[in-house]
């Protein structure tokens, strides 16, 4: 009887691509879980857990990310500053006009694997609030996002 191997990719095996998401009327936490998922690398055949498989991913238009239902106005982003009452908070709408790279990154970051690996794969990940961004020598490959779009900014 053969014996069968289980492929198993080491460090190096494969050289990892540029992938572009552009943000501009997506729902954001559709398009957070498609690029955790090629961060992580479990879009290729190679999928290997403990190794470094996934791809650097280009974010534009982080500011025209959606928000369904009443998630901009309801849902709250806290932080503790260290600090005695030092609990600060922030409406996910309020974030989306301040810092709408952040949001981005805060969906996932929390979608990413909560070890040192995960956190070498999510220093993959570069995202721009509008369409300019300085990764074009990179040559990064456009993602079609035609499916995570919403239903409102489609139509």
């Amino acid at each position: 009887m053969p014996t069968l191997k289980t492929f198993q990719a080491r460090n190096g095996d494969r050289t990892a691509e540029w992938l572009h998401f552009d943000a501009d009327g997506v729902v954001l936490g559709r398009m957070a879980a498609r690029i955790a998922q090629v961060l992580q690398g479990k879009h290729h055949a190679q999928y290997t857990p403990h190794v470094d498989t996934g791809d650097f991913v280009v974010v534009t238009n982080a500011s025209k990310v959606v928000l369904t239902r009443n998630k901009a106005e309801q849902r709250m982003h806290r932080w503790h500053t260290g600090y005695i009452g030092g609990l600060k908070e922030m409406s996910a709408g309020e974030m989306r006009e301040r810092h709408p790279e952040r949001m981005i990154e805060l969906a996932v970051r929390r979608m990413m694997p909560k070890t040192k690996l995960g956190r070498a794969m999510f220093k993959k990940l570069k995202v721009y609030s509008n369409t300019d961004h300085r990764h074009q020598a990179q040559q990064p490959a456009s993602v079609d996002m035609t499916p995570f779009k919403s239903k409102e900014a489609s139509a």
